[in-house]
């Protein structure tokens, strides 16, 4: 993405193809591009204005703007090299803003700055975008570039993998994303012996997680409906076998520990093969990676037959849950007492 920038504003040639390019451009692309370490910021703006086709008058004129948008009047004449990352990109995107640009070039690294600064930036930058500026706006926070952008390109190993209307490409970004993340979480079912202990009498031979629609799926939403097939093959004739999951965050937290016997659902006996399912109506966890343990015990919940221990991965993504602090989501009303 930073090469199609540097392509367009010709710091690079590319090796084949052309770019037309119709308009003055201001370019904000690496931290401190343009910037020469022993110059003072006062320096670095004429230096860098200059660079990006400013004359020297023109840059006197600007030049209380520049340093006052930047936020560095006490140390504009400060060796650069002195200052600290967010300084730089202050006063380098400070002075892109001020060229007067017809194209204006942002790369990520506006990430760099406090949050007050790019809140600051993108405000200017929507300002530029009403006059009729033309902006070119790399990131991988698909948020800002919803806000900012009309169009949209996805590029995918260096190629084009979607061109169009904003909301049309970020959708199927991440519907591709998607589809890569079951992939990756269908293949990744974790095979360690030490996760696993029983004597074997019962055999968990498989899990699925299952949607409304009984697809398997690896990627759910909070507060849609989910549920957990365990297969299963009894070598002998089991009576009162229990069988249980438990939920935990892929950082150790234990999130849940359900079974048949707390549910008062007792089975009476298992022979052969077969299949129970733990149904969730509404699944109450937030965004995260998780790790589902599936178990069948005796009834007492003393002998494990089969015990797989976070062998079974999955993901929640947010939906339209707005919460994310925590791990799950508790429907409930706020309500102010007069």
């Amino acid at each position: 993405k930073s090469t199609v920038l540097k392509l367009i504003s010709r710091i690079l040639e590319p090796t084949s193809g052309r770019i037309e390019v119709r308009g003055r451009i201001g370019a904000l692309l690496e931290l401190g591009a343009g910037f020469h370490p022993e110059l003072t910021g006062r320096e670095n703006i004429y230096l860098n204005g200059s660079i990006l086709g400013m004359s020297r008058t023109e840059i006197r004129r600007k030049l209380d703007d520049i340093v006052a948008f930047a936020e560095l009047e006490r140390f504009i004449d400060v060796p650069v090299k002195h200052y600290s990352s967010g300084m730089y990109v202050r006063l380098g995107f400070s002075v892109a803003v001020h060229t007067n640009p017809e194209i204006l070039l942002v790369d990520e690294v506006l990430a760099v700055g406090d949050a007050a600064f790019q809140r600051k930036c993108f405000d200017r930058i929507n300002a530029l975008k009403d006059q009729g500026i033309t902006i070119v706006f790399v990131s991988h926070s698909l948020n800002t570039v919803r806000d900012l952008c009309l169009r949209g390109i996805w590029l995918k190993g260096g190629r084009v993998a979607g061109i169009g209307p904003v909301e049309k490409v970020v959708d199927g970004y991440l519907n591709a994303v998607t589809a890569e993340q079951e992939t990756a979480l269908q293949r990744h079912k974790i095979q360690d012996p030490a996760r696993r202990w029983g004597s074997g009498k019962v055999e968990i031979t498989g899990v699925r997680f299952l949607d409304a629609k009984g697809k398997e799926r690896f990627i759910f939403e909070t507060g849609e409906p989910m549920t957990t097939r365990i297969f299963f093959q009894a070598h002998d004739r089991i009576e009162r076998p229990v069988f249980g999951v438990a939920i935990y965050r892929n950082d150790g937290i234990h999130i849940n520990g359900p079974n048949t016997r707390f549910a008062n659902y007792e089975i009476d006996v298992i022979e052969g093969e077969g299949a129970i399912d733990y149904c969730i109506e509404s699944l109450p966890l937030l965004k995260g990676t998780y790790e589902l343990s599936a178990t069948v015990y005796d009834y007492k919940c003393q002998q494990p037959y089969d015990h797989h221990h976070r062998m079974y991965p999955f993901m929640v993504e947010q939906g339209n849950i707005t919460e994310h602090y925590g791990c799950v989501y508790i429907p409930s009303k706020w309500r102010l007492l007069k």
